[in-house]
């Protein structure tokens, strides 16, 4: 059986056994970008090997950039196979953040053609409160013999999203908080509010009180609407850099509703344009 979306924790620990299964440890810090690793080195799921999200799951920020652009997706499928992945591998993301950070590596491996990834359902957290095991050592595996292509069409560009909302033809999601979208949060952001004609879809909102994600049926109920009134191509999911975007991309997935798109630049890239405009309140 492969898992395409998310995995409980029962079914990760049933497989840390099986050779062709490949965990990541996605954790990050935006205030503390060391912090990940050091959290992986104190103890991890056995087997997980460390993902970096500033190093592995994006490219050096430039000046008129987001914070967080994709990685050279030939660079990226290098990584994989250092990893000692093949294509016919099972992939397992996880985070300390509900999926926050692991759903930008489970979307950027469907990105490159690996449908076979799922993200922890409750992640680390969830797994050390059932108490189950962690180690601190690190496990060499062998290279593996990855192959993939990027495909363009999962994501567009500021240039896409501007034109678009002129036209009218998207529907732009944020998955910030609704704090920083209204601008009640002053302080995240270095301009607070949100792109004029988004829609606030906070990512928290995928989730249920004990932190993992709501049921299938209940994430169609918070979804279906949009998709009623756009095409999946016009749905495009932003937030602050594309990293907690991926994390609405992933519930509609749970849905069972269709891909949309990804704004990678998303709020940290509009705003290095002061001539691009900029909403507040809800």
């Amino acid at each position: 059986m492969n898992f395409h979306t998310i995995i409980s924790t029962q079914d990760l620990q049933e497989n840390l056994g099986n050779e062709n299964w490949f965990i990541f440890d996605c954790r990050y810090q935006l205030n503390d970008p060391g912090a990940g690793l050091d959290k992986f080195r104190q103890g991890h799921v056995p087997g997980a090997q460390h993902v970096d999200m500033d190093r592995d799951l994006s490219s050096p920020m430039t000046e008129t950039s987001g914070r967080h652009p994709l990685p050279d997706a030939g660079h990226f499928i290098e990584n994989l196979r250092a990893w000692g992945l093949g294509n016919d591998s099972q992939v397992v993301c996880y985070d300390d953040l509900s999926g926050a950070f692991a759903a930008r590596m489970w979307w950027m491996l469907n990105w490159i053609g690996h449908e076979n990834v799922a993200v922890l359902d409750g992640g680390i957290k969830k797994w050390v409160a059932e108490e189950r095991p962690l180690e601190t050592e690190t496990r060499d595996r062998p290279r593996g013999s990855f192959t993939g292509e990027a495909d363009p069409g999962m994501c567009v560009d500021i240039g896409f999203v501007q034109h678009s909302l002129e036209q009218e033809t998207i529907s732009l999601l944020d998955a910030r908080s609704s704090e920083r979208f209204t601008a009640r949060d002053q302080k995240s952001d270095p301009v607070p509010g949100h792109v004029p004609g988004a829609t606030s879809y906070p990512f928290a909102g995928n989730l249920g009180q004990d932190k993992v994600f709501l049921p299938a049926s209940e994430l169609m109920q918070r979804y279906e609407s949009m998709f009623s009134e756009r095409p999946p191509e016009q749905i495009i999911n932003m937030c602050g850099s594309g990293v907690t975007a991926c994390h609405n991309i992933l519930a509609t997935r749970i849905a069972g509703l269709p891909w949309t798109r990804l704004y990678v630049g998303s709020w940290s890239e509009w705003l290095k344009d002061p001539a691009r405009p900029v909403a507040t309140g809800d």
